[in-house]
C-alpha cells in the first residue's frame, strides 16, 4: 500500500524530525554538525526556506523551517544526501544514515508554534545533556521566538 502523501504547502511552518539508521549517532563529533549546518544553510537559501530552528541530537535531528515554496520534500532529500556523503566520505563507511525518510508536523496555529519551539529546545535537557535548553551548543529556536513575538 503506498504511503500517503505529504501535505506541503507554500507558506506553511514544519516541525521535521529524523533519527539515524538503527537510532545510531548521525553526528560523531562537533565538526559533523557544524557541517550538518553548514549544509542546511546552503539547502535552505537554494529552497528559500527560513530557518526558524534546530536541534542537533546524537542519533536525531529536530528542524522548524518555514517554506517559500512546497518544496519540503525535494530539500530534504538534498539535505540528507549531502549530509550523509560528506559523513560517510569523513568517516570511511557506506550505506545509510538516516532510518527511513524524515517525518514532519505541519504548524497551523501559534500555540502550536509555542509548544514544538519548547519541546525542541528541551530535546537535551530531557536526554540529561545538559541543565537548561541555552547550554546545549547545537539547539536554536531564536527565529520561531521571533515569530511568536510579532504575533
Amino acid at each position: 500500500m503506498p504511503r500517503k502523501p505529504r501535505e506541503i504547502v507554500a507558506g506553511g511552518i514544519y516541525h521535521v524530525f529524523a533519527r539515524g539508521n538503527n537510532r545510531q549517532p548521525i553526528f560523531v563529533d562537533d565538526r559533523d554538525r557544524r557541517i550538518y549546518l553548514w549544509i542546511l544553510g546552503d539547502v535552505a537559501s537554494e529552497f528559500g526556506w527560513s530557518r526558524l530552528g534546530h536541534c542537533l541530537m546524537d542519533n536525531h535531528i529536530h528542524l522548524l523551517i518555514e517554506l517559500s515554496e512546497p518544496n519540503l520534500s525535494e530539500g530534504m532529500h538534498r539535505l540528507q544526501l549531502r549530509y550523509t556523503r560528506r559523513f560517510n566520505h569523513r568517516h570511511g563507511r557506506t550505506g545509510h544514515l538516516f532510518g527511513g525518510r524524515y517525518k514532519s508536523v505541519r504548524v497551523t496555529t501559534d500555540r502550536q508554534l509555542a509548544a514544538v519551539t519548547t519541546y525542541v529546545m528541551a530535546n537535551p535537557v530531557q536526554a540529561g545533556l545538559c541543565e537548561r535548553p541555552e547550554n546545549w551548543p547545537w539547539t536554536n529556536c531564536e527565529a520561531a521566538r521571533r515569530v511568536l513575538a510579532t504575533r
